[in-house]
């Protein structure tokens, strides 16, 4: 990344911005500024503060205390529309579209073009679009509903919608986390192109290869408090991790060798699963083994059939799964996430927020879900048994939180998967199936799944990890099965894995998808 625009003139600043919690002390008199033309990165922790720093300066929160200044002049936001009015624009990671209106309909929302006789001018919003897309995405098509775009595609829009009010400053949450590679790609064109534009980014990821490709400058934040702001050129990973964390970061992946004569727990053949039309293969005749106290990865690109097979697996689309699933020895035929439960299985979902949790509930709620009936004594709620359980997996995994009553939506990414993982252990598993368990979490508290991962696979579990970042499998995984476009094409043992050929049976080939193993 070039820097001409180092000397360039700040748009946008917080000055010791302070915010405060119940029991947690979020932002402690944190400084920040953007320049114009700036491509500027945060970074931190999970609960470093970073979320509710954007949040603060882009109107979605209101700061306890400190001041924000839009060109050197002071202000003050009620709240995102009127940051907005401002030129300062926030892109969730959760995307914040409506599907079941068109793309021009979206870009447009409250703030519609209308007719002196009050009709919306829909011809004008369309033709607009048209000529904003050109510059972004030609492919999509105005009069599209969104929610029949891809997810890179919706993330299109919701810059669109930002340049379209004038945004000046555009803040992107992890708004690579759900991309494709290629779709990374298209987006990291479409920030340097308007960097040359004139606006400013403030990019907000927890991936520091993608910080320092994108960024000129990266601010660190760590306990809610302003550490360091790091020339993109001449920073480097160990310096951003160590400045995150406060100290030098133990060896990322934990790993402990699986007994030379462990058994096979989980055998699973052919297994199919129809997609909702019940025409499409979405996981074709994959035939794999998991064996006593081994991590068993699962790599693919998008659109592999990853979390399908993981579905299936777990009895939720019973009627269109077939195969033949083994589990100890004896062969189950499961038919719900109950019936799964009962046998063995537990999941830990992709999506944590929507799959995993219910976010306006209680740390201690969430914990005891799966286990319910266990709590209960003639219908009535254990209260004790309860509290009991979720106090030790708060202790057993460290998870911050001020007490289990706390609302499990106000933790951090990293402390949330840590109750997912405490949910599902609490039904005692054999078998523990992973879905991008570090997805959205932060470097330290990757570290933490991946020892969580290495203590389930030392008690004896058998464990199934789905992810799409290789140097995680590469480092947790005894074996490493591939999956491409349904199939089964490609499986390693950990001494020859490499990023190389795990990649080269990912990539859809007729000749490689031929040839299964």
């Amino acid at each position: 990344m070039t820097h001409e625009h180092a000397e360039s003139p700040i748009v946008l600043a917080g000055e010791a911005i302070t915010k405060k919690y119940p029991g947690v002390l979020a932002l402690d008199q944190v400084d920040f500024a953007v320049r114009r033309g700036e491509v500027h990165g945060l970074i931190g922790e999970n609960g470093a503060g970073k979320s509710t720093l954007m949040q603060i300066l882009a109107g979605a929160q209101s700061p306890d205390g400190g001041v924000i200044r839009i060109n050197g002049k002071p202000i003050s936001f009620a709240n995102p529309r009127k940051a907005l009015d401002h030129g300062i624009a926030l892109v969730y990671q959760e995307l914040n579209l409506v599907p079941h209106m068109t793309v021009a309909e979206n870009i447009f929302l409250g703030r519609e073009l209308v007719s002196h006789s009050g009709f919306v001018r829909s011809a004008d919003q369309i033709r607009q679009c048209k000529e904003l897309l050109a510059a972004l995405d030609e492919t999509i098509d105005p009069c599209i509903e969104v929610g029949r775009l891809r997810v890179g595609q919706q993330q299109v829009v919701e810059i669109a919608k930002a340049i379209i009010s004038d945004a000046r400053v555009i803040f992107m949450d992890e708004p690579t986390s759900a991309l494709s590679d290629h779709e990374a790609e298209t987006l990291f064109k479409m920030i340097r192109s308007l960097r040359q534009s004139g606006v400013s980014i403030v990019y907000v990821s927890h991936k520091l290869n993608e910080l320092l490709d994108i960024c000129e400058r990266i601010t660190v934040l760590r306990d809610g408090k302003y550490v360091d702001t790091l020339d993109a050129a001449t920073a480097d990973r160990d310096t951003i991790v160590r400045l995150m964390v406060g100290r030098q970061l133990d060896a990322q992946y934990v790993h402990s060798p699986i007994a030379a004569d462990a058994g096979v727990y989980l055998k699973v053949e052919s297994l199919t699963l129809l997609d909702g039309k019940a025409r499409r293969r979405v996981v074709d005749d994959v035939s794999f083994s998991v064996r006593i106290g081994e991590v068993f990865g699962v790599f693919g690109l998008m659109g592999a059939g990853r979390t399908e097979m993981l579905e299936a697996l777990f009895g939720l689309h019973p009627a269109r799964t077939s195969g033949t699933l083994t589990i100890d020895g004896v062969r189950c035929a499961i038919k719900s996430p109950a019936h799964a439960i009962r046998n063995g299985l537990g999941l830990v979902p992709e999506d944590r927020k929507h799959q995993g949790l219910v976010l306006g509930m209680s740390v201690e709620h969430n914990i005891s879900l799966s286990v319910l009936p266990t709590m209960e004594t003639t219908l009535l709620l254990r209260k004790g048994r309860e509290s009991n359980l979720a106090q030790g997996f708060v202790s057993r995994f460290s998870i911050r939180t001020p007490t289990i009553a706390q609302r499990v939506g106000s933790l951090s990414g990293g402390n949330q998967q840590k109750v997912v993982l405490s949910k599902v252990l609490s039904t005692r598993p054999q078998v523990l199936m992973l879905d991008e368990p570090t997805r959205g979490i932060d470097v330290n508290a990757k570290r933490e799944i991946y020892a969580l991962i290495d203590q389930a696979k030392r008690g004896g579990m058998a464990v199934l990890v789905v992810s799409s970042e290789l140097p995680e499998l590469l480092g947790i995984a005894d074996r490493i099965m591939v999956l491409c476009e349904g199939r089964k094409t490609g499986q390693f043992d950990r001494d020859e894995a490499n990023e190389v050929d795990l990649l080269r049976a990912a990539v859809p080939c007729e000749a490689q998808t031929a040839a299964l193993l």
